[in-house]
């Protein structure tokens, strides 16, 4: 993929398209507090990588919402007067949170003629999904194992272990439809910086009455398949998602462990990757490549420059050319 210098940009419609998925851990890193302080200073970090790209390229946008999310379903269960909101809500509610962030911190480093928007973005999911059935997406910090099985106690949530902690998990569905690809599309032709798909999109169905009445789902769309359908439906040259390792790397965990640098589709797929953190991503990045015949890449946060231009992180290509 091309890219064009800031000193002689193109017309909005003619520059090359990039998405860029941002992880929820990558806005919120491991250990620390899950203050307002912590998530705008995470999220100026990712603007000062962002801006670069943004002067050259389409940008869209997403991000995850993991750790965000938790902490407003834990909120919400402190507060016994109402019952719980639904994750799908709580889904909306960080849409709007980590959009506003980005886009003041974004806008702080371009020009103030650069439009930014953050669209609430609908996804839908198959309410006969295996998922429902087998929860495994992280969301929330992480608790000793005396906490996670007094919150499971008290709320019914389920946990997992994640490294030396445990973390609630919820049902990842996989996402069949963005509702609003269009509008994202129209303000992407005309120069805005579009911010959309937060967390995955927000998880929605159909009644099975017939009414093709939408309503929400209790899950949380993994954000890297849904910024993969987002990258496909909007011809995108390049898919990045952005997290908190410097790429991919196989036999992670043991002393054989090695980042993976530029790699097929079938040569990624050729390794095991956890359900949990590193799978989706990988998914992610073949179905992307393999479905256009493109570009995706992995790799950390403040790599995101190098990650579009093609020298860093793990590159996921059709062949090796």
């Amino acid at each position: 993929m091309a890219s064009v210098r800031p000193s002689d940009p193109l017309p909005a419609a003619d520059r090359p398209r990039v998405v860029v998925a941002l992880g929820g851990n990558a806005l919120l890193r491991r250990g620390e507090p899950l203050t307002a302080e912590a998530q705008r200073a995470n999220v100026r970090r990712a603007a000062e990588a962002l801006a670069p790209v943004a002067r050259a390229h389409a940008l869209v946008i997403s991000h995850g919402n993991g750790p965000q999310v938790g902490l407003l379903a834990l909120q919400a269960a402190a507060y016994g007067e109402v019952a719980p909101y639904p994750l799908d809500v709580l889904g909306a509610q960080t849409e709007g949170m980590i959009g506003y962030l980005i886009e003041q911190e974004l806008g702080n480093l371009l020009p103030f003629e650069v439009p930014l928007a953050t669209v609430l973005t609908m996804v839908e999911v198959d309410p006969a999904d295996p998922a429902f059935a087998d929860p495994t997406k992280f969301v929330g910090p992480v608790y000793d194992a005396e906490t996670s099985r007094r919150l499971s106690a008290d709320h019914g949530w389920a946990f997992r272990r994640d490294g030396a902690g445990w973390r609630r998990v919820v049902a990842s569905p996989r996402p069949r439809r963005i509702f609003e690809i269009r509008p994202v599309r129209w303000l992407l032709e005309r120069g805005t910086i579009v911010i959309c798909a937060g967390g995955g999109g927000i998880p929605t169905r159909y009644l099975e009455d017939g009414t093709r009445t939408l309503v929400g789902a209790e899950a949380v769309v993994d954000k890297d398949l849904a910024s993969a359908l987002l990258a496909r439906e909007l011809g995108a040259d390049v898919l990045v998602m952005a997290t908190d390792v410097d790429g991919v790397y196989a036999d992670w965990g043991t002393p054989a462990a090695r980042r993976l640098g530029r790699v097929t589709p079938a040569e990624l797929q050729a390794h095991a990757f956890a359900a949990g953190s590193m799978g989706p991503k990988v998914e992610a990045a073949c179905d992307f490549v393999a479905a256009t015949g493109r570009r995706a890449a992995i790799g950390a946060l403040a790599d995101i420059p190098a990650l579009v231009a093609g020298d860093g992180g793990t590159q996921v290509t059709p062949g090796r050319g």
